[in-house]
């Protein structure tokens, strides 16, 4: 599949200096771009029923973490933001799973998205994972199930709805809640929010939306789960360095194996 049957580029031109000047405006304004309707139609039928066919194949798991995604933190008691913890349960089938002719394989090698991604994010290059289950990743969220308060480690995340359930999973943040590289990890903030005395925004997507989103400072999680109908979003990852591959423990902890 070529990327133009992929990529609407009448409405998202992502080869225009104009277009990819005002994407990186946006996000590192307000910390978030989507780009609605992103997908065409036929690619993103494609990509659902890719996900069904894959579905079976998943690694589910429920975790407790804290929003800081650190270990418990004896300097604090449990009860303290450092080291409340929340809940994440999902299920996810990995890059090797990902068809050759896949158009979520099409999208993420194309070097005009990659030219796209690193003009919009302000990286030099992009780079896939080396290790065989990190750069494409699709994601499953039955009734019930959640993605609980956190920061991301990394400085930006790229999503792609496919499927939207009919009730539940909204994705909420509060931008720019910490601020990482100064150690402000403003504890008293975060446990406003976890005792629902400080109320975040709600971000609308839709299948088909791309969505860049700059998570290292700013919490979010995705709601419950509250219909039968399955969550599908895929997270396509990078790294500004070639050879990089995510710790064997953190495969084993999202993927259930090595490889």
């Amino acid at each position: 599949m070529q990327i133009s049957d992929i990529i609407d580029q009448d409405t998202h031109p992502i080869s225009s200096d104009d277009f990819m000047a005002n994407c990186s405006d946006t996000l590192f304004q307000t910390g978030v771009l989507v780009l609605s309707d992103f997908i065409r139609p036929t690619a993103l039928d494609a990509m659902r029923r890719e996900g069904e066919a894959g579905q079976s194949k998943a690694y589910f798991c429920t975790q407790n973490h804290s929003v800081y995604l650190t270990p418990h933190n004896p300097a604090f008691p449990a009860d303290h933001a450092a080291n409340r913890q929340v809940v994440s349960s999902k299920g996810c089938i990995c890059d090797d799973d990902i068809g050759a002719a896949s158009p979520l394989r099409s999208l993420y090698d194309s070097p005009d998205f990659h030219a796209f991604i690193a003009k919009v994010t302000g990286q030099s290059a992009l780079h896939p994972y080396a290790d065989p289950l990190s750069s494409i990743n699709l994601h499953y969220a039955n009734r019930g199930q959640e993605l609980g308060w956190h920061f991301d480690n990394s400085s930006f995340a790229i999503t792609l709805l496919i499927q939207k359930p009919d009730a539940g999973s909204r994705f909420e943040y509060i931008k720019d809640l910490r601020d990482a590289d100064a150690g402000e990890m403003n504890y008293a903030g975060v446990a406003a929010l976890l005792d629902g005395t400080a109320q975040p925004d709600v971000l609308t997507m839709n299948p088909g939306d791309l969505v860049l989103f700059r998570g290292r400072n700013s919490i979010h999680r995705v709601s419950p789960n509250e219909s039968d109908k399955t969550r599908m979003l895929a997270v396509l990852a990078y790294n500004a360095e070639p050879g990089v591959s995510l710790s064997e423990s953190a495969r084993m902890t999202f993927y259930g194996r090595l490889g």
